[in-house]
């Protein structure tokens, strides 16, 4: 992957930041407190490329809860806690349901065409309801047991044979469960080109969001609000094109990469089921259920295209990350992962391997990966907001435009709501001696934009952490006699993955083992 390489900041674009800030009316009332910004760009590089939500919480305890800095004229608003963030993109969710126009991922990329990145309009409603209907509810859910938990025995057989690629088969079965959803694709067991297509293209869009954005994603609002005055074009010529020959200008390759990607995620297993449904030998998916129903409009075969995308896309790169951090939880919490095996034996027994059905009776492995998703925080930014109306907030000014960004880790890893909150603590979820769990406000996102796979997302993690720990057991790695303590790094990014690590996975059992061939007629 080519790193993220910026541009050059022109001084007509500086020029056109002052002359913008000099015609801005002062605002009513204070913008929310901040670092202290430089004359032109702002605080634009007291954001670092490198975890930036560290930085975020760090300014907390110097400005509180809600944070204000300006990056070249754009206002930009941090939430570090769960009662700002529930409260203004929550309750006033008509307010701030809004996406930012990223140029590059949305305009150059074509990821403006998906759910998580589309405007707050009508294809947006349209986008969200369909993927509600296969995978909001558990009820709507059942019908894809059967093939969900087959995914979930193949997982364990490619354990049982390379058990050192764990992550690699996280990473395949992740996509192996959302393709037989998305589009009833079972895929390969090695080399499987649509998961190779996936995992590159998601990269692409993880380091295209990012908080701090490329300056293609900046200077458009600069021709946007000048664009009556004809000789500003001759000064400042819109980024976006800028031919691909000019110095400095990569994100022209960048872009053109993205977007051959993602064209070919979206397109290949679309044209697939669509050849299926056409000769009848489609199996039950998302995409075919909706393309059995006749003849489509260009426009709602859109539709249908880029929402059966979005359940591949968005459900498949966080489940990995999930994945890879459950391994790591396991080799370092030996006690939890005690605990958990104790109640599958106890509820399920040694004689069959656990299913989708089991749910209810093993609470400590939904609250285990509950726990997961809150100690490591997956996207630890959430997907930035973007206010439609001026607004106020505890006295503070929130303009229209305003990119608002929830610190997501921050709040999962608030010590007043979590106690010991780098603790990885199952019980959090579970209501002890009468009380109640603890809160979970953040792992989904909020308001309008809550993430409408909460029900895949706990079915999917619940099957593979049960599963997995029917037959396995993880632990350290050992080299030269001695145990080795796994790294606990992480990515950049929107979505967040665990560094690579090792483990040692084993067996339980050769009864174990052999429940999981039996299951797939081996």
């Amino acid at each position: 992957m080519t790193p993220l390489i910026w541009l050059d900041i022109p001084l007509a674009a500086l020029a056109l930041v002052l002359i913008r800030k000099l015609l801005k009316s002062k605002p009513p009332m204070p913008f929310p407190p901040g670092p202290r910004a430089l004359p032109l760009i702002g605080n634009f590089f007291d954001v670092p490329t490198e975890k930036p939500w560290e930085t975020f919480s760090k300014w907390q305890k110097q400005y509180g809860d809600i944070i204000s800095i300006e990056v070249l004229g754009r206002r930009v608003v941090i939430l570090n806690s769960s009662r700002p963030a529930v409260e203004l993109l929550d309750r006033r969710s008509l307010k701030s349901s809004n996406r930012p126009k990223f140029v590059l991922a949305g305009e150059m990329m074509g990821w403006k065409n998906t759910l998580v990145m589309s405007q707050y309009g009508e294809q947006f409603k349209e986008f969200r309801k369909h993927v509600h209907r296969v995978i909001g509810t558990r009820s709507v859910l059942e019908s894809y047991y059967t093939h969900v938990e087959r995914q979930g025995h193949r997982f364990l057989k490619r354990l049982l044979d390379t058990p050192l690629d764990f992550a690699e088969h996280v990473r395949w079965m992740a996509g192996a469960i959302i393709l037989v959803l998305s589009h009833g694709y079972e895929v390969q067991d090695d080399n499987d080109p649509y998961l190779n297509t996936a995992e590159d293209t998601l990269l692409y869009f993880s380091l295209t969001t990012s908080p701090k954005p490329f300056l293609v994603d900046i200077l458009p609002f600069c021709i946007e609000f000048f664009s009556s005055i004809w000789f500003v074009v001759l000064i400042m010529f819109p980024v976006r094109f800028v031919p691909s020959w000019f110095p400095g200008a990569t994100f022209h390759k960048i872009a053109q990469a993205g977007r051959n990607l993602l064209q070919e995620m979206v397109d290949k297993p679309y044209e697939t089921v669509k050849a299926q449904v056409a000769d009848g030998t489609a199996l039950p998916s998302f995409t075919s259920d909706l393309l059995g129903v006749g003849a489509l409009s260009p426009e709602k075969e859109h539709v249908v295209k880029w929402a059966g995308h979005t359940l591949f896309g968005a459900g498949s790169d966080t489940t990995v990350s999930a994945g890879k951090v459950l391994f790591l939880l396991m080799t370092l919490y030996p006690d939890v992962q005690a605990k958990a095996q104790a109640e599958i034996d106890d509820v399920v027994g040694c004689d069959r391997l656990p299913t989708i059905q089991d749910r209810e009776d093993l609470p400590y492995v939904r609250a285990l990966v509950m726990e997961l998703m809150r100690w490591f925080g997956i996207v630890p930014l959430g997907i930035t907001h973007v206010t439609t109306e001026d607004d106020v907030y505890e006295g503070y000014f929130i303009p229209e435009g305003t990119h608002i960004i929830p610190n997501m880790w921050q709040m999962l890893h608030d010590p007043n709501v979590y106690p010991d909150p780098f603790l990885f603590e199952p019980e959090r979820f579970l209501p002890v001696d009468g009380q109640e769990p603890q809160p979970h406000n953040g792992i989904f996102g909020f308001g309008r934009r809550q993430c409408p796979g909460i029900a895949f997302a706990e079915m999917s993690l619940f099957t593979q952490a049960s599963m997995l720990l029917a037959v396995f057991n993880i632990s350290k790695a050992v080299e030269n006699g001695k145990e080795v303590e796994p790294a606990q790094e992480r990515t950049s990014g929107t979505i967040s993955h665990p560094l690579p690590f090792d483990c040692s996975i084993k067996p339980r059992s050769a009864k174990a083992a052999a429940l999981v061939l039996e299951e797939l007629g081996q």
